[in-house]
């Protein structure tokens, strides 16, 4: 069995960790799969996905002040739109996580979370989740 599934995230500040785990997770329990691979993916060009810590919010925090720090949002970029950093931030991080599945599960560690992360907001963006079986 393999099923697609989408959902929409709004984010409301140009930078953002947004967690998504739990909106994962319920996908994989509505589609009663219980030993697989799940794919997280973002189809946009200034957004990404990322597993990270989601147990100390000061951890988010920090992320994105140090990506500003190695990517700053105006550094003489040529592209006409204005949003560069966006880009190469997304391209850095990654358009896409797998994870197993067991027992129904998402098979995180005990402190992680997946993200979603916003470069370029706030915006109305879609995840797509891919859950395969076996």
């Amino acid at each position: 069995m393999s099923s697609v599934y989408t959902f929409g995230v709004r984010t409301g500040q140009a930078s953002a960790m947004i967690d998504i785990t739990s909106k994962v997770q319920d996908i994989i329990e509505d589609s009663g799969v219980k030993n697989g691979i799940c794919i997280v993916f973002i189809p946009h060009t200034t957004a990404a996905v990322t597993i990270n810590e989601n147990a100390d919010p000061d951890v988010v925090r920090d992320f994105l002040m140090e990506m500003n720090k190695i990517v700053p949002f105006s550094d003489g970029y040529r592209h006409m739109e204005g949003n560069s950093a966006a880009h190469i931030k997304s391209s850095m991080m990654g358009f896409s996580e797998t994870i197993i599945i067991e027992d129904g599960r998402l098979l995180l560690g005990t402190w992680q979370g997946i993200y979603f992360t916003e470069f370029d907001g706030p915006r109305i963006r879609k995840v797509h989740v891919k859950i395969i079986e076996g």
